[in-house]
């Protein structure tokens, strides 16, 4: 049977390189077509090209990414609030349901990253 400290150490792998590699896939789209992600009423409202705001996204993502693995308590709230944000995005947007609602399930992960992280330093 896992401890919480292996659960722990395992969403904490999982919430650090996962924001990285899909920030870092915001620039080489090897995975998917970011852009193909926004909208139509999103992309009207832009103040840049769509391939040129999923860049910004991406820089966040490693950034968000970069705080799990420094400071992981405050990195999955972010990470949290990252991905309700984008669920929101693609539920306004009115595509991508599925997306939207992976994202909010792993809005949930990293809040329970979160707690586990408090929980695991109250126990050492």
């Amino acid at each position: 049977m896992a401890t919480l400290n292996q659960l722990q150490k395992t969403l904490h792998i999982t919430y650090s390189v996962v924001p990285i590699v899909a920030g870092i896939d915001k620039f080489t789209n090897l995975l998917t077509n970011w852009s193909n992600y926004l909208g139509s009423n999103m992309k009207s409202v832009l103040p840049m090209e769509p391939m040129a705001f999923m860049k910004v996204v991406g820089i966040i993502e490693i950034v968000a990414g970069l705080l799990v693995i420094l400071k992981p308590v405050f990195g999955a709230y972010l990470v949290m609030v990252w991905l309700i944000a984008i669920a929101l995005v693609l539920i306004v947007g009115g595509n991508y349901f599925d997306v939207a609602v992976r994202d909010l399930v792993m809005a949930v992960g990293a809040y329970t990253f979160a707690q586990l992280t408090i929980i695991t330093r109250k126990t050492l």
